[in-house]
């Protein structure tokens, strides 16, 4: 080894820090829009770059948080790296130029920077200068040179070159001879720049004066500081063999294609030899400087010359290959001959393209803009020319495209607007295809979910819904579910039902319906009555839990089906004073003769309402029969001798509901001979044609407002009984005035009371207003009571009772005062009518029934 050889790796920190000085800082070229930097190699972890932060002009302060970052290939090596603090480019390993670019010319360090927030890419070229880190190196350390004495002056021998890694003028410069008696040396350049070396023979040999020869070749490269490297030349002087062997030309040029096989024939190598015999015999081997790469590609053949081709090629690595072939005879004293066969190869489309997914923005959001940046996308070929000219496309139908930002970089954007409900979830193949023939394609898929948005409102399964309850329901039964649906997800799709707020019949709505917020299953707080509320609606809402919240509305349309729980209510004829209801009946009635009419109502509805009357009981089922739809009651048959003069009567109305209610009403009916033309105790009462249909309510007020009439016209009548009581006692004698009362007051009643009584008197004349009756009174003697009846007394319940009072004192005629003798006679004669009186056309006959009829048979009609 020469004296550089031997320089230890300590002083190789020094000698690249001496670079730095000399070549200045690194160099930052820019050139079509990325930043191009210049670095030595062999630097240390650690050393200074470039400040990327400042030159790409970001802030330091957010390069941790947008992410930025190197971006390299799977499995490369991360010679450089960027610190998130300050921004600076520094050396992350050792760079050695001969190993990161095994040929030779300009070594660049492609860099792809990406930061995130917004998306951005930079690319950036680091260019790694050749120091001079390497000595020439011979391969052998010493040769041996047959050089027969018979050589010529001037005679060339070519030596072994020396190799130096290093390139440019780090690379060998020159070479260098001891000095000597004999020989000189020539230094030449090859079309690349390499230099070689030629031992010249200056002075005749002599092999009886010196059989051999030693000297010194030295390999010097240009750097700084210069190193070289030695070899020892043992130059043996042979006798002659007069010719050496000459190939046809110095140099060759083959191309060959990379995908040839093993085996291949490179090319046919010819080399002359004047000589006979052995001295003409040529065998052809590689140099001694040609490199390992070069014998592990090709073969020699010794005797033929054929080169032939021994491993695999590879453009990608190397396109070029250069052989260097000596050819040698047999002979003693032979002399080997070089010459340069340059091995072109040409590139086959053997390299399918590289997909490499750089950043993955994902999930994307639905309501994401067109434009939005998914992914950035780099491609690689590593075939040249159109073999590694690669077009980058993504499938049909869907809303992605690729644009391209750089060379062989592409970004995947959005081109419209995403629906996750359509669509929640892409699979985007992307194909790169170079424009080699055959071409070669690459498919990779990128799935892409999309991310959900709240940008769909809850939607009820049904617009309406009708929901039928019957009513008298349990409180908190369940009587319906309302259902909506929300084509968002997760939490965008979780619904909670509410019921809006709102009044039925003046009470707050969450008063008679709850609803469950989760299931929306709907239930009745409250047991619903028919009678008091038929239907009512309410608002039901559901409402999401996405930002902003979602809501849909819907009616709830609820309507209350009747159930049989009211029995029917007889309203005519009612019992009066706690006794049954009575009728007076003629003797005389005809078959099919109309008694009376039961009435009932039911506050159900429908078939529940629906009313069928029956004769329950009855003194004798072959006299009487009630009509089953309109409730009148009506003789079969006519009355004979042997009938009970008193039939009673038990009438029962049921309703059309299952199952059926019923209620009875208890008649009694008195057979006379004529009939009064009075009310009887259970007159109908005129209901409105509205109250059949109404509620019990309205039966309940008249009933009560009845109640209350008649309790204020008996205290009315008990006032006026004790008011004439009390007259009569101050009044001094027992008899009655004539004119006014024909009662006489020593007279006793007889024990049948009214019975017995016979009211023929008439209506004096001059009277207008009443007709005035003399009624025995059952009481002490002395007391008689008027009873006045108006005009409208066939239709009326009431009767007015007015004191018998005495003359009064200044009366004209006191000395005409009827003895009770007088009164008793005159109450058992028929008093004639007044002429200045008659009663009205629809009173006559009732009025004349009264005269006729005793007391205690007369009766008004009962009508329904």
């Amino acid at each position: 080894m020469g004296a550089g050889a031997g320089s230890g790796r300590g002083q190789l920190f020094l000698r690249s820090l001496l670079f730095l000085l000399l070549a200045g800082p690194p160099a930052r070229h820019p050139a079509r829009g990325q930043l191009r930097y210049a670095v030595p190699e062999e630097l240390e972890h650690g050393a200074f770059v470039a400040n990327l932060g400042e030159d790409l002009g970001l802030d330091v302060s957010t390069l941790s948080a947008r992410r930025f970052r190197i971006v390299s290939r799977a499995g490369a090596r991360q010679h450089l790296e960027v610190n998130l603090e300050n921004g600076i480019l520094f050396v992350n390993e050792r760079i050695d130029r001969e190993e990161v670019c095994e040929a030779g010319g300009t070594c660049l360090l492609h860099l792809q920077l990406l930061v995130e927030s917004p998306l951005e890419l930079y690319r950036v070229e680091v260019e790694v200068l050749d120091i001079n880190d390497h000595a020439p190196t011979f391969p052998w350390q010493e040769y041996v040179l047959e050089v027969a004495e018979s050589a010529v002056l001037g005679a060339r021998f070519p030596l072994e070159s020396a190799q130096d890694p290093d390139v440019g003028t780090n690379s060998v410069h020159t070479y260098r001879l001891s000095p000597n008696a004999f020989f000189s040396l020539e230094v030449h350049t090859r079309s690349d720049a390499s230099k070689f070396a030629e031992l010249v023979l200056e002075r005749a040999l002599d092999r009886e004066q010196q059989r051999v020869h030693r000297v010194l070749l030295t390999a010097l490269d240009g750097g700084v500081p210069e190193r070289s490297g030695t070899a020892h030349i043992l130059v043996t002087v042979l006798d002659a063999n007069d010719n050496v062997p000459a190939f046809d030309q110095p140099s060759y040029g083959v191309s060959l294609p990379e995908d040839a096989p093993a085996g291949t024939l490179v090319i046919q190598l010819n080399a002359t030899d004047l000589d006979e015999g052995p001295n003409g015999e040529i065998e052809y081997s590689f140099s001694g400087h040609a490199p390992p790469r070069v014998r592990e590609l090709f073969h020699v053949e010794p005797r033929s010359g054929q080169v032939l081709l021994k491993g695999r090629l590879d453009y990608e690595r190397a396109s070029l290959h250069e052989l260097y072939v000596q050819a040698k005879d047999r002979g003693p004293s032979a002399v080997a001959v070089h010459c340069r066969v340059l091995v072109h190869l040409l590139d086959v489309n053997d390299n399918a393209p590289e997909v490499t997914l750089t950043s993955v923005s994902t999930p994307v959001l639905e309501d994401a803009p067109p434009g939005t940046v998914i992914a950035v996308i780099s491609v690689l070929d590593r075939d040249s020319g159109d073999n590694g000219r690669v077009s980058c496309e993504v499938g049909p139908n869907v809303p992605f495209e690729l644009r391209s930002s750089f060379r062989n970089y592409y970004t995947l954007v959005t081109t419209q607007a995403l629906d996750r409900e359509v669509v929640p979830e892409y699979n985007v193949s992307i194909t790169a295809r170079d424009m080699g023939s055959p071409a070669l394609l690459t498919r990779s898929t990128l799935t892409i979910p999309v991310s959900d948005v709240n940008d769909n409102a809850p939607r009820f399964l049904q617009p309406s819904y009708s929901v039928y309850v019957m009513e008298n329901n349990a409180p908190g039964a369940s009587i319906c579910s309302v259902s909506a649906l929300d084509p968002d997800c997760q939490q965008n799709a979780y619904l909670s039902y509410s019921i809006a707020d709102g009044h039925i019949h003046g009470m707050p709505v969450g008063t008679y319906v709850s609803i469950n917020s989760d299931s929306g299953h709907m239930y009745a707080l409250r047991s619903l009555d028919y009678e008091q509320i038929r239907s009512f609606q309410i608002q039901v809402q559901a409402q999401d839990a996405g930002f902003p919240p979602l809501s849909a509305n819907v009616t709830v349309h609820i309507f209350v089906l009747d159930q049989n729980d009211n029995a029917p209510v007889i309203v005519s004829p009612l019992p009066r004073n706690g006794s049954v209801a009575t009728e007076l009946v003629p003797r005389s009635a005809r078959p099919g003769y109309l008694v009376g009419t039961v009435s009932a109502v039911d506050a159900d509805a429908g078939l529940n309402s629906r009313l069928s009357y029956q004769l329950l009981q009855a003194t004798d089922f072959t006299l009487f029969s009630v009509a089953p739809d309109t409730g009148e009651l009506r003789t079969l048959r006519s009355f004979l001798e042997q009938d009970a003069s008193r039939q009673q009567l038990v009438v029962q109305v049921r309703d059309g509901g299952q199952p059926a209610l019923s209620a009875t009403v208890s008649l009694l009916l008195s057979v006379v001979e004529t009939m009064p033309q009075t009310l009887s105790d259970f007159s109908e009462f005129s209901l409105p044609p509205e109250v059949s249909s109404s509620s019990p309510l309205t039966l309940y007020l008249l009933v009560s407002l009845g109640s209350i009439s008649f309790t204020f016209l008996l205290a009315i009548l008990i006032l006026t009984a004790i008011r004439c009581r009390g007259e009569r006692r101050s009044r001094q004698g027992d008899s009655c005035s004539p004119p006014r009362c024909h009662c006489c007051p020593g007279s006793r009643p007889s024990s049948d009371g009214l019975k017995t009584s016979n009211l023929t008197a008439q209506p004096p004349a001059g009277t207008t207003a009443a007709t005035c009756l003399d009624v025995p009174a059952g009481g002490p003697p002395g007391y008689c009571y008027k009873v006045c009846l108006g005009p409208e007394s066939a239709q009326s319940d009431f009767m007015f009772l007015k004191p018998c009072s005495p003359p009064r004192n200044n009366e004209k005629d006191p000395g005409k005062r009827a003895r009770p003798e007088q009164h008793l006679q005159g109450s058992k004669e028929a008093k004639q009518p007044n002429t200045d009186w008659l009663p009205p056309s629809t009173q006559r006959p009732a009025l004349k029934r009264y005269q006729t009829q005793p007391w205690g048979n007369r009766g008004s009609r009962w009508k329904g």
